[in-house]
C-alpha cells in the first residue's frame, strides 16, 4: 500500500498541479494568504474589543439589577 510514496511521489504531485506549481503562481498563492491573515487578524481585534465590551456592559446592567435600579432593557 505505501510502495508507491517514495521519491517520485512529490515530481508526481507537481506535475498535476500544473500551471500552480510554478513560482509566480506560489508567490501570488501565499501573498493572498498573508494579505487574508492580516485581514482577519484586524477583525479579530475589533471583535475581541466588541466582546470586552458586551461583557463589561452585561455585567453592569446585571449588578444595577441585583441592586434594583430599574433599567428597562432587562
Amino acid at each position: 500500500m505505501f510502495e508507491s510514496v517514495g521519491h517520485t511521489a512529490l515530481p508526481a504531485v507537481l506535475q498535476s498541479l500544473g500551471p500552480l506549481a510554478e513560482p509566480p503562481a506560489l508567490l501570488v498563492g501565499l501573498l493572498v494568504l498573508a494579505a487574508i491573515l492580516i485581514v482577519g487578524r484586524i477583525v479579530m481585534a475589533i471583535a475581541w474589543r466588541l466582546v470586552i465590551i458586551a461583557v463589561i456592559a452585561v455585567a453592569v446592567l446585571w449588578i444595577l439589577g441585583i441592586l434594583g435600579f430599574q433599567t428597562g432593557l432587562l
